[in-house]
């Protein structure tokens, strides 16, 4: 199972991964949670999934960056998560923090924010830190257990979420769950994660991976 990067062009995903396009919902001052709207069942064949953000066939590719002229050279530093993630020590759990990932997701805004409940620690911020450090789907976030130093993460199918960001009206990444494996155009295959976010408004600095920038795209306006 793989989605692979083509040249200018859309990604391409493999057969046999389950594609469900999901919305974001709000509470506490972020986002709590992804709710299934549409079950798209897993390919059976190739699957091309628009990456400039101009298809009029959302999520699906429909040729338009051949139209627009679309640009989208691979920007990121291909560097390993560890190589540039920092240790946060806090009260509970420890986190490393990638300066570079940040799909925009808000689930590190929810009640006190994640840096505050990180400090305090108390019961309710122990289990506030331990769903945002998980959920974070652009991996920005990876928990740490303070006793053994190793990472927590959440056991997640294989599968791809098209994230419909509500609360915001517009079109989110590509979130990419349970450790798939992304081949950029040259054929570099980037370190597989269990959580990785695509950008597919065509606008990230930080090309394949998302870096906030649909939240000022008109065309990812949700209609």
């Amino acid at each position: 199972m793989k989605i692979t990067i083509t040249k200018n062009g859309p990604y391409v995903v493999s057969a046999g991964v389950s594609l469900k396009e999901v919305d974001s919902i709000a509470g506490g001052g972020g986002v709590t949670a992804y709710e299934e709207k549409i079950d798209h069942g897993k390919t059976d064949v190739s699957t091309y999934l628009c990456r400039c953000g101009h298809s009029a066939n959302k999520p699906f590719c429909d040729g338009h960056h051949a139209k627009i002229g679309f640009d989208g050279t691979e920007t990121n530093d291909r560097k390993s998560y560890d190589e540039e993630a920092e240790l946060i020590q806090g009260r509970v759990y420890d986190v490393l923090v990638h300066p570079g990932l940040c799909a925009t997701a808000r689930f590190c805004d929810v009640g006190i924010g994640f840096g505050r409940a990180l400090d305090r620690g108390d019961e309710d911020d122990k289990l506030y830190v331990g769903k945002a450090g998980c959920e974070c789907p652009s991996g920005k976030l990876v928990l740490v257990d303070k006793r053994t130093g190793q990472k927590i993460e959440p056991i997640l199918d294989k599968e791809i979420y098209l994230v419909r960001d509500v609360p915001a009206e517009h079109l989110g990444p590509i979130y990419l769950r349970g450790g798939l494996q992304i081949v950029g155009a040259d054929g570099f295959a980037y370190e597989i994660r269990n959580r990785v976010t695509l950008c597919r408004c065509g606008e990230s600095g930080n090309m394949p991976f998302c870096d906030g920038s649909h939240l000022g795209c008109r065309h990812m306006e949700i209609e």
